[in-house]
């Protein structure tokens, strides 16, 4: 039942949530294509449940061929990130193209944040239980590790320091949410996560 019902809000409120933010959408990307050259929208691989891997959508907030420029991680600091870049990172907008991908079934608006298959390939057995569930916009990592690129920011070795700090810290809570997980306990992290970005 837990699941039908989080598929069911899932499904209603994304398309809702991109109805009503249209006007959003449309402005940034204005604003995307008039700061840089390249597409509007980012693709990147991540790993999904089972193991499974899709393409996350977001607002493109770097430069074209970033990974091919540098790091899969970011820092504040980063000098691929575009001017507009930095404010919808800022402020998460450009994570709002990933109710596309909620609607259509890939994620769910919580769950583990879904990795790229580099780092999923360093998880051990225990680990990999994340990947049990659908991955989320929101989790409890997320909200934990919110401005996780100002903590890489200054760092002689960013990488180094998410693969062995960041990253287990964060499967340790998503393995946490696991073994919590409920329709209301969800619904509880949608608002803690909204409370987090209005307040900063």
């Amino acid at each position: 039942m837990y699941r039908f019902f989080k598929r069911c809000f899932d499904l209603f409120s994304s398309f809702f949530g991109i109805l009503l933010l249209s006007p959003i959408f449309l402005i940034v990307a204005i604003a995307i294509k008039c700061s840089s050259k390249g597409p509007v929208l980012f693709k990147q691989e991540r790993v999904g449940k089972g193991g499974k891997t899709f393409k996350i959508m977001k607002f493109r907030s770097m430069v074209v061929d970033a990974e091919a420029k540098g790091m899969q991680i970011t820092t504040d600091g980063d000098n691929r990130i575009t001017k507009v870049g930095k404010f919808i990172r800022k402020t998460k907008i450009d994570e709002l193209p990933q109710l596309f991908n909620v609607f259509i079934g890939q994620m769910s608006f919580v769950g583990p944040r879904p990795e790229v298959p580099k780092y999923v390939a360093m998880y051990n057995e225990e680990q990999r239980q994340v990947l049990s569930v659908k991955p989320g916009i929101t989790d409890l990592a997320s909200i934990e590790f919110r401005n996780e690129n100002d903590l890489l920011d200054g760092d002689d070795d960013p990488e180094t320091k998410y693969i062995q700090e960041i990253m287990p810290a964060k499967l340790e809570l998503n393995l946490k949410y696991i073994g919590k997980a409920g329709f209301f306990y969800d619904i509880g992290l949608i608002f803690k996560t909204i409370g987090k970005v209005i307040s900063e």
